[in-house]
């Protein structure tokens, strides 16, 4: 038996591959776990009054991080869409047209707080964001386009913001952000988060959990050997990675 990062973002973070020890990570899926791999945890009153966690990873290393609302708000609005259209009988919304389209909008996008707890359950995300949009005095996105890029572009501030704090309560300054999962496959959630945070994104492994538990099983059983640079240096070497650097204009949000 071989005991391998048995939480899949301990497996994930060794499948992600870390440009240097200051780069900062997000696994993204229907979450974003956005942090540091740090030698030591930082146990402080700031780091608990910014919802920061301290979780033991691979080779005594400490996963720093703090969970983001992530592409669950995308998979929601197109549930919602979904049913909506079976309805009146017509075509499912595609993803990947949305998303083009969303990269069409002409308009600076409307950025709200992914973090509010009304979109934690399953439900109607179209009309919650209005709600909250709403109350808080923000133009209510009129088009899915308009909706999708607004959603998308307020995903990417809430990981620049919690990259901020990650830097701040660690007192690391991140050189780049490595972005696996699902999420890593979203050029526009990428680019958003590098224009954002104003760090260059590193994208892929989609599968980092598999690749980083895979890893650290060749390793015990002696295929593979070195130390957690020596297996994602494989990772760098074997994987298809694209990079997005933020825009000259972009600033951070």
């Amino acid at each position: 038996m071989t005991l391998v990062g048995s939480h899949d973002t301990a497996s994930a973070v060794v499948g992600t591959p870390l440009s240097g020890p200051d780069a900062a990570y997000i696994s993204c899926g229907t979450w974003g776990l956005v942090g540091l791999e740090l030698e030591a945890p930082v146990v402080t009153e700031d780091s608990r009054q910014a919802n920061f966690t301290n979780e033991g990873g691979v080779d005594g290393t400490t996963r720093f991080l703090t969970n983001v609302m992530g592409t669950w708000l995308l998979s929601e609005t197109l549930r919602t869409w979904a049913r909506e259209d079976a309805a009146a009988a017509g075509q499912e919304p595609s993803l990947t047209a949305l998303l083009e389209a969303a990269a069409e909008v002409p308009a600076e996008a409307v950025v709200f707080d992914v973090q509010d707890e009304r979109f934690v359950a399953p439900g109607d995300m179209p009309a919650r964001i209005a709600a909250l949009c709403t109350e808080q005095d923000l133009p209510v996105p009129g088009t899915r386009a308009e909706l999708v890029c607004s959603i998308v572009e307020s995903i990417a501030a809430g990981f620049a913001r919690a990259l901020d704090d990650a830097a701040r309560l660690s007192g690391r300054s991140p050189g780049a952000v490595h972005m696996v999962g699902g999420g890593s496959q979203n050029a526009l959630l990428c680019q958003a988060t590098a224009d954002r945070s104003g760090l260059t994104v590193v994208a892929g492994p989609v599968e980092a959990t598999v690749l980083g538990n895979l890893l650290i099983q060749a390793r015990s059983a002696g295929t593979l050997s070195g130390g957690l640079p020596d297996l994602r240096e494989l990772i760098s070497r074997t994987q298809r990675l694209r990079t997005y650097r933020p825009a000259p204009a972009a600033g951070r949000g």
